[in-house]
């Protein structure tokens, strides 16, 4: 019982530190988005809010039931696919005017949003196979982020030799299938654990 309660505790802290720096970044980023009008910057922006509210329901919802915490569960997948939401619609916006950001910002922005994630999901690594959505959901979240952080530098880096919106846009959108996949995963452990709480009531 002790054991289950210091790993409780272990991720609730984890959990703490992991939603308060995706929500300092959110606010670097989403900045930097705006000013050199980046479509994969600004989705991945909002991606960095979206994870301070997953991270901040982990931390609210982890010591609840079984049933409660599925429920939960499922708001997240849903929570998980707001990002790709807000991208498709500002990248349909530039879509007929796909207008270069500066590469050297963006590439800049995604490396420091890749040290962050890579941070996020070292933390989160030893709590990725626990039984739980919640937790499932946090690690798919650095985990997604970091690779859409990888494909934003190289983005700036294309966009060096190749002065185009293009590359900023195909990378927008390759971070809402990302949060996609991520929402479906976590929508199905979800599903799980309310299948298990039924058990238990039987």
């Amino acid at each position: 019982m002790n054991n289950l309660n210091s790993l409780e505790q272990q991720i609730r802290r984890v959990v703490l530190i992991v939603a308060l720096a995706n929500l300092a970044y959110f606010f670097v980023e989403f900045q930097v988005a705006q000013r050199i009008g980046s479509v994969s910057l600004f989705a991945d922006s909002i991606d960095f809010l979206e994870d301070t509210t997953v991270n901040l329901l982990i931390l609210v919802a982890f010591g609840w039931s079984l049933k409660m915490r599925s429920f939960v569960g499922m708001l997240l997948a849903f929570i998980l696919l707001i990002p790709g939401i807000f991208m498709l619609w500002t990248a349909w916006e530039k879509f007929n005017l796909p207008i270069a950001p500066d590469p050297w910002m963006l590439s800049a922005t995604g490396l420091g949003a890749l040290a962050v994630n890579l941070g996020c999901a070292f933390l989160l690594a030893r709590f990725r196979d626990h039984n739980s959505s919640l937790t499932r959901a946090a690690f798919l979240s650095a985990r997604n982020d970091a690779l859409a952080n990888i494909a934003i530098i190289l983005a700036g880096l294309v966009t060096l030799y190749w002065y185009s919106g293009w590359p900023d846009l195909i990378v927008g959108i390759g971070i809402a299938i990302l949060n996609v996949d991520a929402a479906k995963s976590v929508w199905n452990v979800a599903r799980q654990e309310q299948a298990s709480a039924k058990t238990e009531l039987i």
